[in-house]
């Protein structure tokens, strides 16, 4: 389901010392953030679950090598969250 900025103004409440500029600056934040709620929303559906080391493996290896002085190749079950995977990179 998705909002526009109408359907958005119509749920919003206001404080009722806004003037008409910074009603349409809170009205343009809060749609803002739905749009980008839902875009958020629609590219996990999409399946992030996808998402491997495979072709970035051996680079983030370098990383490592050039951070720590210790280069270790990412295991296939690591997390493909590179912060995730570097703050293991001890276990690799």
């Amino acid at each position: 389901m998705t909002n526009d900025d109408s359907s958005v103004a119509e749920r919003l409440t206001l404080p009722d010392d806004a003037d008409d500029e910074e009603a349409a600056a809170i009205l343009a934040a809060v749609g803002a953030h739905v749009r980008d709620s839902e875009a958020a929303a629609a590219a996990a559906a999409e399946g992030d679950a996808e998402d491997t080391w495979d072709g970035k493996r051996w680079a983030f290896a370098g990383r490592l090598d050039a951070l720590g002085g210790r280069g270790a190749r990412v295991p296939r079950g690591a997390p493909t969250d590179a912060w995730t995977a570097s703050g293991r990179a001890d276990r690799f």
